[in-house]
C-alpha cells in the first residue's frame, strides 16, 4: 500500500526579508532626474527589494582639506533635498532604504564597484542632465554599460 507524504507548505517570507537583489539609484554629486527617481522607486516597490540611494562625490586631492575636515561639509540645501526625496518617498511606500555618500578619486569607477559589492540587480543612473557636463555623463554611461552586469537604466 503506497504511503502518501504530506509536504509542509513553504515558510512565508516576511516583506522586505527577501534575498533578492536591491535597486541602486546613483548620481554624480548633482540632483536626481525626476524620471530616474520614479523608475527606481517604482521598481523597488514592485519587486519588494531594498532601494540604495547613492551619491558619488569626487574626492579632491587636497590633504589639508581632509585633515581639517572640509571634505565633510554638508550638502547645499537644494542638493540635500534632492538626495533625500527618493529615500523619503520609498520609505513612505514601505521599501527598505539605504543612503550612501561615496567619496572617491574616481567616482565613475566607484559606481561600478558599489554596484558589484551590493549585488544590485537594477542600476538607475539618474543625474539631472542639465546639471552635469555632457562629456562627463557620456563617459560615465559608457563605463557603466561596459562594466556593470546588472540591468541598467540611464537618464537619456
Amino acid at each position: 500500500m503506497p504511503v502518501v507524504q504530506q509536504r509542509q507548505p513553504p515558510a512565508l517570507a516576511r516583506p522586505g526579508a527577501s534575498r533578492g537583489r536591491p535597486v541602486l539609484l546613483a548620481t554624480l554629486d548633482v540632483p536626481f532626474d525626476r524620471d530616474a527617481v520614479v523608475v527606481a522607486v517604482d521598481t523597488a516597490v514592485e519587486l519588494g527589494q531594498r532601494l540604495i540611494v547613492a551619491n558619488f562625490v569626487e574626492q579632491p586631492l587636497l590633504p589639508l582639506s581632509a585633515s581639517m575636515g572640509y571634505d565633510l561639509l554638508p550638502y547645499p540645501p537644494k542638493l540635500a533635498e534632492s538626495l533625500a526625496a527618493p529615500a523619503h518617498l520609498a520609505r513612505s511606500l514601505g521599501v527598505e532604504v539605504s543612503r550612501l555618500r561615496v567619496k572617491s578619486f574616481h567616482p565613475i569607477q566607484a559606481i561600478v564597484e558599489v554596484t558589484a559589492e551590493e549585488d544590485a540587480g537594477f542600476l538607475v543612473f539618474g543625474p539631472d542632465r542639465s546639471r552635469l557636463r555632457r562629456w562627463r555623463y557620456r563617459r560615465a554611461s559608457r563605463v557603466i554599460r561596459s562594466s556593470v552586469s546588472a540591468l541598467i537604466w540611464l537618464a537619456d
